[in-house]
């Protein structure tokens, strides 16, 4: 079977910009976490999923994916490792350097769609960086072909993938999806975020006419 691109969800962050004594991932989002948001939309197109988290969400990744899908790392501050979110993204490729690229996606943007996961998948095919854009603004997924997976695999500290992006031919795939700007940093963010959701379902609703 021929190798495909893998989704690496991160959620090993602090959220610290985040009020209260739950973690933003673990908020309530329409009868789910804000992770098994993401993650329902990752599973539904039938890419593999990594998750790279630490031990205080990884029960919470568990109810979505199998143990083997989940890459745990030590949390923020509580470990030498120069951890952050290049880190993270080091940590998930490393765990699937036989796919044929990686789609890396917050795990605090719940609002991201299937289809857009697999529109910026298909782009890696002919791409060796693409990232999801709505009306012009890039947003994420961010993907990479594995071309690039000794220079993703070594990223350290929080550094990101940023400079990769500058450095390869990136191509912006638009998409009908303004979730692919909206991520969760703060309980505002959340419940603009609520809201966003209740009138996409409203809307579908509508156009299904009401049944």
């Amino acid at each position: 079977m021929k190798a495909q691109p893998v989704v690496v969800v991160l959620a090993a962050g602090l959220g610290s910009r985040f009020g209260g004594t739950i973690h933003k991932l673990g908020q309530d989002l329409d009868g789910a976490s804000v992770l098994a948001r993401v993650l329902i939309q990752v599973l539904a197109t039938s890419l593999e999923a990594v998750v790279v988290t630490t031990e205080a969400l990884a029960d919470e990744a568990r109810l979505s994916v199998a143990s083997r899908d989940i890459v745990l790392l030590p949390e923020v501050g509580a470990s030498d490792l120069p951890l952050g979110m290049g880190y993270s993204i080091a940590a998930g490729v490393s765990a699937r350097p036989n796919a044929s690229g990686w789609l890396i996606l917050p795990g605090d943007m719940p609002l991201v769609q299937s289809s857009t996961v697999l529109a910026v998948a298909a782009a890696l095919a002919h791409h060796p960086v693409a990232f999801a854009q709505y009306q012009g603004r890039r947003g994420h997924p961010v993907g990479f072909s594995s071309e690039l997976y000794s220079e993703l695999s070594a990223l350290q500290g929080d550094a990101g993938a940023r400079r990769l992006t500058a450095r390869y031919p990136a191509q912006g795939v638009e998409v009908d999806d303004p979730g692919v700007l909206v991520d969760i940093d703060t309980e505002a963010d959340l419940k603009r975020a609520r809201a966003a959701r209740r009138q996409s379902l409203a809307a579908a609703d509508v156009g299904d006419g009401g049944t």
